[in-house]
C-alpha cells in the first residue's frame, strides 16, 4: 500500500468533519467531530510508511461507517431539537 499523500490526508480529514455535520443530534455530531480531531492529532506524529498508510486505510473505513451512520440517525432523528440546537 502506498503511503497518502498530504493533500488525501487532508482532504480524508476533511471529509470525516463534513460527515460530522450530517448528523441530526447534536450529541452524536460533536462525540464524531471530537473523535475525529482526536485521531488525527494522535496520529500526526506517525512517521513510519506502513502505519501511515494503516492509519488512512482506517480513517477511509470510518468515513464510510459515519456516512452510513448519518443516513441511519437521520431516518430516525428526534422530533424535539436539541437546546443546544434552538438559536436566539
Amino acid at each position: 500500500m502506498a503511503t497518502p499523500s498530504r493533500t488525501e490526508i487532508i482532504s480524508l480529514f476533511r471529509s470525516l468533519l463534513r460527515s460530522a455535520r450530517q448528523f441530526p443530534d447534536y450529541n452524536i455530531r460533536e462525540y464524531t467531530k471530537r473523535r475525529t480531531i482526536d485521531s488525527f492529532r494522535h496520529n500526526k506524529t506517525l512517521s513510519d510508511p506502513s502505519s501511515i498508510a494503516a492509519a488512512f486505510s482506517d480513517g477511509q473505513s470510518q468515513l464510510q461507517v459515519a456516512r452510513r451512520q448519518s443516513v441511519v440517525y437521520s431516518l430516525y432523528a428526534p422530533k424535539i431539537k436539541s437546546i443546544m440546537d434552538v438559536k436566539p
